[in-house]
């Protein structure tokens, strides 16, 4: 699985003119599944995105002598904070390469119903640590737009094949 995790103030999906999900503060994350995926890639992945400390916390103090913080800076996650959402997208252009040509190449993405089924248990899994209230998601297969204000800006790319 391939994921580009950002911290967001606010995010929304709209399809056909039609906002299907929305989100304050938290995380927006961009999902790609590739052939080698596994159902250990899902349970790993979800883990972590909702143990990321990516957020400050703003009871405690920070250490450093900069001011661009209000408080202690990547000391929580959205597991720490219950008013924090997850806005989820499946996206299988992650899995793009451009090595030849200049035509995008993605075979290395999950075809259709496959890859439906690992991003569905996913998405179960998120809500499973979150609850369903604070897991959106956009929908499977169709053209989105993707509406984000990043907070930071702080963006996250992790590879569960490659480790990056």
């Amino acid at each position: 699985m391939r994921i580009v995790i950002q911290r967001v103030k606010n995010a929304s999906v709209i399809v056909a003119n039609e906002t299907v999900s929305s989100i304050g503060k938290g995380l927006m994350i961009l999902v790609g599944i590739s052939t080698k995926d596994t159902i250990e890639d899902v349970s790993k992945m979800s883990r972590k995105i909702v143990n990321l400390r990516l957020f400050e916390d703003l009871e405690e103090r920070t250490s450093s002598n900069t001011e661009k913080y209000s408080g202690k800076p990547w000391a929580k996650s959205v597991m720490d904070e219950k008013s924090y959402s997850i806005l989820s997208v499946s996206q299988f252009t992650l899995y793009g390469t451009i090595k030849k040509g200049t035509k995008p190449d993605f075979h290395a993405a999950q075809k259709g119903e496959l890859a439906k089924e690992l991003y569905d248990t996913f998405l179960q899994r998120l809500r499973g640590y979150l609850g369903d209230e604070r897991v959106k998601d956009g929908k499977f297969g169709e053209m989105m737009e993707v509406n984000i204000v990043n907070d930071g800006p702080v963006t996250i790319v992790w590879d569960t094949q490659n480790n990056i």
